[in-house]
């Protein structure tokens, strides 16, 4: 059997991380490996910082999906990867990268994930985060400027003039693809431990399949 390939969407600060890693905790540690979309922003490193800080990061363009969608395929067929990391601070990747080894279940979590048709059909399993607009935002402000440095001046202008349409021109559209919807996100613990219960008797199914001797 292949692994499992499941992708978890929703929007900024809905808490798809925190469902992804509470999903992930759940399963054995050699089980499971987890991706996130925010890893895959385009490197602009050829643009200046002013110019970079311009760029809309909520629409599709700005994620590099062929990468991704080659990352996953090399993780699909048994291969490790070199997983980029995203310098926040900065609009570029850092030199540094993360050796990323194939496992029996893929997670990948981000808001983008269902966006584009080629990587939205890879998945096994595709869940949808929903949550209040105003709990997403407050959960986004905390994280930008307490782990990106952003000011609040620059959070709100952001959302406003890009994460918010963009919420609505490319992420809650893509609700329709899910297979799961969980509301709440990481506070949803009953949807989160029915999803990690499917998922571990993939597992065991897998592991079966393995032990069974042949014909």
């Amino acid at each position: 059997m292949k692994p499992f390939l499941i992708g978890i969407a929703g929007g900024t600060g809905s808490g798809k991380t925190t469902v992804a890693r509470r999903i992930y905790d759940s399963l054995h540690l050699d089980a499971a490996v987890f991706l996130d979309h925010d890893s895959y922003y385009k490197d602009l490193l050829h643009l200046s910082l002013e110019e970079r800080a311009g760029v809309n990061f909520d629409h599709p363009d700005s994620l590099d999906n062929e990468l991704l969608i080659h990352h996953l395929t090399e993780l699909m067929d048994g291969r490790e990867i070199e997983k980029p990391v995203y310098d926040f601070s900065r609009h570029t990747r850092a030199p540094e990268k993360i050796r990323t080894v194939p496992r029996d279940v893929i997670l990948v979590d981000g808001i983008l994930l269902f966006a584009e048709p080629r990587l939205r059909e890879m998945f096994d399993l595709r869940i949808f985060v929903d949550t209040d607009a105003d709990v997403r935002f407050i959960r986004r402000m905390r994280r930008d400027i307490e782990d990106r440095g952003r000011t609040l001046d620059s959070v709100i202008e952001q959302y406003l003039t890009t994460v918010r349409p963009m919420h609505f021109e490319f992420v809650e559209p893509t609700k329709r693809y899910a297979d799961v919807i969980i509301p709440r996100g990481g506070q949803n613990r009953a949807g989160i431990d029915v999803v990690a219960a499917r998922i571990r008797e993939r597992l065991a199914e897998k592991a079966r399949m393995e032990v069974q001797p042949p014909a």
